[in-house]
């Protein structure tokens, strides 16, 4: 299983920022703790995509995927 570590943030003016720490640049912003969150596991599962189309990775390395909070 593929462990992924979503860090959450508040930011001065009130957005959420939230980053996957193993996924460099996966990183997105949100009114809410919650839209912040879907919006970068989103994000990941995209990025994660491309590299197996792109044949960084191989097939079996995503078998499955969880998310959980640093």
């Amino acid at each position: 299983m593929n462990r992924f570590t979503i860090e959450l943030e508040r930011e001065q003016d009130g957005r959420w920022i939230a980053e996957i720490i193993e996924l460099p640049g996966v990183v997105t912003y949100g009114e809410t703790k919650e839209e912040a969150t879907a919006k970068v596991e989103a994000l990941a599962l995209r990025v994660l995509a491309d590299r197996l189309e792109s044949e960084e990775m191989e097939e079996p390395a995503l078998t499955s995927v969880a998310f959980s909070f640093a």
